[in-house]
């Protein structure tokens, strides 16, 4: 079954590429439906929508796809290949890829690292100082 409730975004005419895009980054992922107006894709079982829109509307940080990641090999898979070909990184784990879209490629140990009152101050100032995560580090602070 498919999810009901999925996103539509917004593109100017590259709604295409974009799926191909994602669709080669995530495994179990394919492209279900398409026409010159819209895409459909699933990543991992979730579907999106595409519509070639065209350029009224723009991407911002306002919404942003989170990826929650096992290992540090997954989270530089997923940072690499979203900020290729034109993506861009920002901080702690937030970055842009081609298309404007946002995404956070995080740790799935991050929010049990956050909840230890001990640690979770020194993991705050360890992130701060990072573009892409990295896991031994944010274990080690």
């Amino acid at each position: 079954m498919t999810n009901q409730i999925y996103p539509c975004l917004w593109f100017d005419g590259q709604a295409k590429a974009a799926a191909e895009f994602y669709c080669s980054i995530f495994k179990n992922s394919k492209i279900t439906e398409e026409n010159p107006l819209v895409v459909k894709w699933e990543l991992n079982g979730y579907q999106f929508m595409g519509l070639n829109g065209g350029s009224n509307f723009k991407f911002n940080e306002a919404v942003s796809f989170t990826i929650e990641c096992e290992t540090q090999q997954e989270i530089d898979h997923y940072w690499n290949h979203l900020i290729s070909n034109g993506g861009s990184e920002s901080q702690c784990g937030w970055c842009k890829d081609q298309f404007g879209v946002s995404w956070q490629v995080v740790p799935k140990i991050l929010s049990q690292l956050m909840a230890d009152p001990k640690k979770s101050e020194k993991v705050v100032t360890a992130f701060m100082q990072m573009k892409k995560f990295d896991i031994e580090k944010l274990i080690n602070a």
